[in-house]
């Protein structure tokens, strides 16, 4: 059994140093072996290959980035649930339990976003949020 374990360590060991040389290379080796550009067009900015088109559109509001970042969060939930579902016969009355107790805590975190103002657009949720702070 000591004979096992020992190999299994060395093992590791090769696939930790395997795993160290990949990265070094990766990280050593493109600024030795790449191209140099001092051009200006190289730091511009292009769409889709094209020059651009104008100045640069102004900064999306935090507000867009927290809601899509709740919707993947919540939509990755859908998945389970639909899981859930497709094994509902299986898994009984415990796996139905389960999914309730799950769905109550996916319906206390919207209430708890709700509550707080990370659902709130524009600037009355802002109004909203500053006068919270306040007090």
């Amino acid at each position: 059994m000591v004979i096992v374990a020992s190999v299994a360590w060395w093992a590791v060991a090769l696939y930790v140093l395997g795993v160290a040389t990949v990265v070094a290379t990766m990280l050593l080796l493109p600024p030795l072996l790449g191209q140099r550009h001092r051009d200006g067009s190289t730091g511009e900015r292009y769409e889709s290959g094209l020059p651009a088109a104008g100045r640069l559109p102004r900064r999306f509001a935090i507000e867009f980035y927290v809601v899509a970042m709740l919707f993947v969060v919540f939509d990755l939930e859908s998945a389970f649930i639909f899981a859930w579902a497709v094994a509902a016969r299986e898994v009984g009355w415990a796996g139905y339990i389960e999914i309730v107790v799950f769905v109550l805590l996916l319906v206390a975190a919207l209430v708890y976003l709700w509550a707080t103002g990370a659902l709130d657009w524009g600037t009355s949720g802002r109004r909203r949020a500053a006068r919270r702070a306040r007090r």
